[in-house]
C-alpha cells in the first residue's frame, strides 16, 4: 500500500460557520489541496454552531465568544487538553498559519515539534481589532501587538496578499523578508463574453428594474469598513430620487444598529439585509445583479469581496489611498473617491447616467482582479515544493 502523504497544516482563528475573507482563503486551500491530493490539516478554535463537513481532517480546541466580535471566538489552547499531543502526532510535513493568534501559536508549535517549515500569512490590520475588541484594556493591547510580532519573528517565511500590505506590517515592527501570494476566488465561471446576458438574467430574476441602480455590500457589519458612509449615501441618493436598491450581506457587532438606522432614515423599501449567505451560487447572484459594489474600508488589507465582484463584472468603489484601493486604476477597473457619503453619492449618480460607463469598468474589473483560486494554488503550491526542496530556512 502506498504510504499517506504527510500532512500541509492549515491554521486559522476563525472557520466555518464563521465566513469572512480569511476564513474563504483558509477553505479555499484546503479544498484545492484536498482535490489534488496534498493532504490538509486544518486547525482551528472549536465552534459549538454547526459547521458543513469537510472531506479533510479538521482539528478543533478550546474556544470562548469574544465580547463585541459576535460570531467571532478566541481559542484557549491550554484549556483545550489534547490539542498539542494531537499536533505532535500528526505527521506535518509544512505549516501555514493565517493568523497570528491562538491558531498561530499552536502552528509555531508543531513546526518546532517536526523540525518543518512555516509559512505566516498577513491578512488583516489586527491592530484596528484589537482596539475595538480591547479598548480599556490598552496595556493588553500593548501586549497582543508584541505577541504578534513575535508569532511573525518565528515564521520562516511571511506571505502578504499585495504589496501595499507590506507598509501595515512594517508599522508592526516586522523588519524580516515578505513575499506577495495573491489570495483569489472561486466565482470567475461565467465567460467574461456571458457576463453582460447573466447579469441582466440575474436581474430579471431578482425582480430588479432596468433604472434601477442596485448596490452591493459583503462582509462584516462592523463600523470599521464604512457601513456608516454607505447608509449617509444611501440616504442621500434617496432623498435625491435617484432610483436605487442596496443590499447588505453578511453580519457583525453593528448589524442591529444598521437595521434601526435603514428604519429611521425610512429607507425600508430601498436597502435590505440578507445576513450571512453561505450559498455560494446565490452570492454570485447578488453579485452579478449588482451595478456597483461598495466597500468604503480603510480597514482591509486586501479584500476577497472586492475581488468576487470583479469576476462577477461588478465594480468597486474605493477610497482612494486605502490599502484595499492599491489594485484600482481609476475609470479602468474600479472608482476611487473620499470616503465620505458626498463623494460617494456623485460617483453613483454619474453612472446611474451613464452604465455603458459602469459596464465598461466592470468587465475592466473582470479582466484585471479576477484571478480563480485554481490559478492561485497552482503557485502556491509550486511554493511548497521549492519551500520543501530548500529546508524551509530562508530566514533564519
Amino acid at each position: 500500500m502506498k504510504p499517506a502523504v504527510a500532512a500541509i497544516g492549515l491554521f486559522n482563528d476563525s472557520y466555518p460557520p464563521i465566513f469572512d475573507g480569511v476564513t474563504t482563503a483558509v477553505v479555499s486551500y484546503a479544498r484545492y489541496l484536498y482535490e489534488h491530493g496534498q493532504n490538509p490539516c486544518v486547525v482551528a478554535p472549536a465552534n459549538p454552531a454547526p459547521a458543513p463537513a469537510a472531506p479533510y481532517p479538521v482539528m478543533r480546541y478550546f474556544s470562548l465568544p469574544i465580547h463585541g466580535r459576535k460570531p467571532y471566538r478566541y481559542g484557549y489552547p491550554k484549556l483545550g487538553l489534547t490539542i498539542k499531543s494531537r499536533l505532535r502526532h500528526t505527521p506535518f510535513r509544512l505549516v501555514h498559519s493565517h493568523s497570528p493568534f491562538s491558531a498561530g501559536r499552536l502552528a509555531v508549535y508543531a513546526a518546532r515539534k517536526h523540525n518543518i517549515p512555516l509559512i505566516g500569512t498577513f491578512h488583516s490590520k489586527y491592530r484596528v481589532d484589537l482596539e475595538h475588541s480591547l479598548h480599556r484594556l490598552p496595556w493588553l493591547i500593548k501586549k497582543t501587538m508584541k505577541r504578534l510580532l513575535e508569532f511573525y519573528n518565528s515564521c520562516d517565511y511571511v506571505w502578504i496578499p499585495q504589496k501595499s500590505v507590506e507598509d501595515t506590517i512594517r508599522e508592526y515592527g516586522y523588519r524580516g523578508q515578505i513575499e506577495v501570494v495573491e489570495n483569489g476566488n472561486d466565482l470567475a465561471t461565467v465567460p467574461i463574453a456571458e457576463l453582460a446576458s447573466y447579469k441582466r438574467q440575474t436581474r430579471k430574476s431578482l425582480g430588479i428594474a432596468d433604472d434601477t441602480v442596485t448596490l452591493l455590500f459583503v462582509g462584516q457589519h462592523i463600523w470599521e469598513k464604512g457601513i456608516g458612509v454607505i447608509l449617509d449615501t444611501i440616504s442621500m441618493l434617496h432623498s435625491r430620487g435617484v432610483k436605487i436598491r442596496m443590499d447588505f450581506v453578511g453580519s457583525g457587532y453593528a448589524s442591529e444598529e444598521v437595521r434601526r438606522r435603514i428604519c429611521a432614515c425610512n429607507l425600508q423599501e430601498v436597502a435590505a439585509m440578507h445576513g450571512v449567505i453561505t450559498d455560494r451560487s446565490r452570492l454570485a447572484d447578488m453579485y452579478a445583479a449588482a451595478d456597483l459594489f461598495l466597500f468604503p474600508s480603510c480597514y482591509d488589507n486586501a479584500p476577497i469581496v472586492v475581488k468576487e465582484a470583479a469576476a462577477m463584472g461588478t465594480a468597486s468603489i474605493l477610497p482612494a489611498g486605502c490599502t484595499a484601493a492599491e489594485v484600482i486604476t481609476d475609470g479602468n477597473n474600479g472608482f476611487l473617491c473620499r470616503r465620505d457619503a458626498q463623494s460617494y453619492t456623485e460617483i453613483i449618480e454619474s453612472l446611474a447616467a451613464d452604465r455603458h460607463r459602469m459596464h465598461n469598468v466592470g468587465l475592466g474589473a473582470r479582466r484585471t482582479l479576477a484571478r480563480s483560486w485554481e490559478n492561485v494554488m497552482e503557485e502556491v503550491v509550486e511554493r511548497y515544493n521549492e519551500i520543501l526542496a530548500y529546508g524551509g530556512k530562508q530566514y533564519r
